[in-house]
């Protein structure tokens, strides 16, 4: 895996993850692993949980980045869940070690440093969307969870509403 210099933040992370008897012993020198996500993660479902597992499975530490609710409007998008609440349910997932606000398109890059990623795990829907951060970290794409989709679940909401 790549290496990048640690920030506190990163520092901060990779020691809780270490084992203190670890983290002690001389001339060990065991670095956990780093990976960050990013998403609306709006009608919070079962995908959502799968992507945040399989990332853990490959990885020590998993940052979340959820998209606030400004940053979706500048895309075009608009939650069912407002920002506030969408961020404590990611955080409340066991699979999640630090969840923080997307606020902006080149956030990327910036987190990837600061939080001293190894990987970027994206869903297979985003599939050579990042291949431009590869220079800063590895970049992974994971298969989605087949039948389940926030959009698919709004759009099952409102033709129920009629």
């Amino acid at each position: 895996m790549r290496t990048s210099p640690l920030t506190t933040a990163a520092a901060e992370l990779r020691a809780r993850a270490m084992p203190s008897a670890l983290a002690d012993a001389p001339g060990l020198s065991l670095a956990p692993s780093v990976a960050i996500t990013y998403g609306t993660y709006d009608l919070f479902h079962i995908g959502h949980v799968n992507l945040f597992r399989r990332i853990k499975e490959r990885f020590d530490i998993l940052v979340v980045a959820v998209s606030t609710d400004e940053f979706n409007a500048i895309k075009g998008k608009r939650s069912a869940v407002p920002y506030a609440d969408r961020v404590e349910l990611v955080r409340s997932c066991r699979y999640v070690d630090l969840a923080i606000p997307e606020a902006g398109w080149g956030q990327k890059e910036t987190d990837i440093v600061r939080y001293g990623a190894d990987a970027m795990v994206m869903g297979s829907d985003w599939t050579g969307h990042f291949d431009s951060l590869k220079s800063l970290c590895d970049v992974v794409y994971l298969p989605r969870t087949e039948g389940v989709s926030s959009s698919d679940l709004k759009r099952h909401i409102q033709s129920d509403a009629r």
